[in-house]
């Protein structure tokens, strides 16, 4: 099966300058465990539940503090056309949950571990 197939195809992102708060905030309405940073157009990073979590341990004003600062700047993409297998294969090794999916260079949605699992459940 295709990432295509699997993928949440909804851009949920926040700015790089965005405070932390809101950051968090907007997980909770979306309900998802993580967001493509945005630099203007270009996805300067992704920043999860566990991004969030440390930045809290390590003090950090939640208020004050901007989304890039805490985001993991080293961003993996899934393609489209990229088989679903292979991808949460990579994401296990990486130790990764969330990758963004990217259609030739832009940004088209997210896929998660979850998604990968419901993958497997339909198979079996």
């Amino acid at each position: 099966m295709l990432v295509s197939n699997v993928y949440r195809p909804t851009v949920f992102a926040c700015r790089a300058d965005e405070p932390l708060a809101d950051v968090a905030r907007r997980m909770i309405e979306r309900k998802v465990g993580a967001l493509a940073v945005l630099d203007g157009e270009r996805v300067a990073g992704i920043i999860t539940e566990r991004d969030l979590a440390g930045a809290l341990a390590s003090s950090a004003d939640p208020a004050s503090e901007e989304a890039a600062g805490y985001a993991s700047a080293h961003v993996e993409t899934a393609a489209l056309d990229e088989d679903a297998r292979d991808v949460a294969r990579r994401m296990l090794e990486a130790g990764i949950r969330h990758l963004p999916v990217d259609d030739h260079g832009r940004l088209v949605g997210m896929v998660s571990m979850r998604d990968l699992l419901a993958v497997e459940t339909w198979a079996a």
